[in-house]
C-alpha cells in the first residue's frame, strides 16, 4: 500500500532536505518505490542561485523527484511568486497531483519550503492545509496513508521550535509521527546533548533518526549505505 509521509521543519536551514534524502534511501534499502515531492521551491534564479533540493535527492539516494513550482528569490513561495509575476498553484492542486502520483510509489515524501506555517500559495495555505486534505481524502477512503515528520535543530532554540511546530500540528487535529534531528554535530555541545533527551520529553514524540552533520556532503552510496542505520537509534 502507498502511503505519503510530509517532511516539515521547524526553520529553514535544519537540514530538511538532506533528512528528506535520508527517508528516503532508508525506504529505498527496503526495496520501496520512492517519489520526492517539492511543491515549491524557491531561490532558484539570480548569479547565485541555491540548488534544486529535487536534484540533491536525486543524486544522494537516486529516488524519482517531482518539483511543482520554482521561483527565482529566495523568499517565501506567495512572497516570491508576488514579486515575479507569476501565478503558483493552490494547495489543493498540490494535492491532487500527489494523490494522483501515489497510487505508482510505495511511499511518496513531501517536502515543504521552510518552517510549517510557511505559504505555499496565494490563497494563504500551508503545510497544514496540504496535510490535511491529504488526511480528509484518507478518511473518505480515496488517499493513502499520511504522516508528518518534523526535522529540527540539534543546538539552542530546537526545544522551543519543535514544540511549537507540534503544537501547531496538533491544533489542526494532526498528531505528528515524531521527530529527525537534521544536523547532528560530531562533537555535540551541552545543549545539545541535553536536546537529544529532552527533545521527546517536551514534545511527546519519538526521535525517529539523527542524522550527521555533514551527511550532505557524503559520496551518493556512502550515503545510501549510511543512512539506513541513522534510523537505528539506541
Amino acid at each position: 500500500m502507498s502511503r505519503v509521509a510530509i517532511v516539515t521543519g521547524t526553520d529553514t536551514g535544519v537540514g530538511k532536505t538532506v533528512a528528506t534524502a535520508a527517508l528516503a534511501a532508508r525506504a529505498i534499502a527496503a526495496g520501496q518505490r520512492v517519489l520526492v515531492v517539492k511543491p515549491v521551491q524557491t531561490g532558484v534564479g539570480g548569479s547565485d542561485p541555491d540548488p534544486h533540493d529535487v536534484a540533491t535527492v536525486a543524486a544522494l539516494t537516486g529516488a524519482d523527484v517531482l518539483e511543482h513550482v520554482a521561483l527565482d528569490e529566495p523568499l517565501a513561495p506567495d512572497t516570491a511568486a508576488r514579486r515575479q509575476g507569476v501565478r503558483i498553484p493552490t494547495v489543493h492542486e498540490h494535492v491532487d497531483r500527489i494523490r494522483e502520483q501515489a497510487a505508482a510509489y510505495d511511499l511518496v515524501l513531501v517536502e515543504g519550503a521552510g518552517g510549517l506555517l510557511v505559504r505555499l500559495d496565494a490563497e494563504g495555505g500551508t503545510l497544514i492545509d496540504l496535510a490535511r486534505e491529504l488526511i480528509a481524502a484518507r478518511l473518505r477512503g480515496t488517499g493513502p496513508p499520511v504522516e508528518v515528520v518534523i526535522v529540527c535543530r540539534a543546538g539552542l532554540g530546537a526545544l522551543n521550535h519543535t514544540e511549537l511546530t507540534a503544537t501547531a500540528l496538533r491544533a489542526a487535529q494532526v498528531e505528528p509521527a515524531g521527530l529527525v534531528i537534521g544536523s547532528w554535530p560530531a562533537a555535540p555541545g551541552l545543549a545539545e546533548t541535553c536536546n537529544r533527551t529532552d527533545l521527546p520529553r517536551v514534545t511527546g514524540l519519538p526521535v525517529l533518526a539523527v542524522v550527521p552533520e555533514g551527511a550532505g556532503a557524503l559520496a551518493p552510496e556512502t550515503f545510501r549505505a549510511r543512512a539506513p542505520g541513522w534510523f537505528d537509534l539506541p
